[in-house]
């Protein structure tokens, strides 16, 4: 049975309804696809919107964010969010200009992220960034230390009211225009990595990690 987030006034999507996605099992692969997040928020009247590293733990959101930034100031009630996450996965090539669209999987999430205030809780986030981006990385690199921890800031955000929109498919055009002798269809986009390139002070001796030389998404 699928677990489903019910849309709020919020989080529903009115605009291509049909998109809409509310079945937590999709947000979270989105949210675990995903690397990195913006968050909006306001102070005093002006809006700003940050990227920021993230990563998903059950059912919160962790990121980052700096103790200096506008986004920590009076943080002690929580602060009130809206962050966003949007995996491109191709052009789509109409055969009128105003058709063409772009299949995406994107999903906001709504509500007030509290500043993680415990070293057990930065670590569980910690490791949560680190294995999301190279699982096995963890156990191999120096863990962060006490005075590391204090200068980490990590707010956390419930996944309680959420979202996502979804385009996949063809292009759709107007009945006439299928018949214009204009090539139509899908680019695939997709991330791929590169080779791993060594630090010049990395000792020649240590071999790359597997976890590095044999990286897919």
């Amino acid at each position: 049975m699928q677990e489903i987030t019910p849309p709020t006034e919020r989080t529903r999507v009115v605009r291509e309804s049909h998109r809409g996605v509310y079945d937590r099992a999709a947000i979270d692969k989105i949210l675990d696809e995903g690397f990195v997040c913006h968050v909006g928020f306001s102070v005093d009247g002006q809006p700003f919107v940050i990227p920021t590293l993230y990563a998903r733990v059950g059912d919160a959101i962790y990121f980052h964010g700096s103790a200096a930034s506008r986004m920590l100031r009076n943080v002690g009630e929580g602060l009130s969010v809206c962050i966003t996450v949007t995996l491109t996965d191709g052009f789509v090539l109409a055969r009128s200009v105003f058709n063409h669209s772009m299949n995406y999987r994107s999903v906001v999430a709504l509500g007030k992220a509290i500043l993680v205030d415990t070293a057990e809780e930065k670590l569980e986030a910690l490791h949560a960034f680190t294995e999301k981006i190279l699982a096995g990385r963890w156990n191999d690199a120096r863990q962060p230390n006490e005075k590391e921890l204090k200068a980490t800031s990590i707010l956390r955000l419930p996944l309680t009211e959420v979202s996502a929109k979804i385009r996949v498919g063809p292009p759709e055009d107007d009945a006439p225009d299928y018949a214009l002798p204009v090539w139509a269809g899908v680019i695939p986009l997709s991330l791929t990595p590169g080779a791993p390139i060594r630090d010049e002070r990395c000792d020649s001796a240590i071999p790359t990690p597997a976890y590095a030389m044999h990286y897919k998404r």
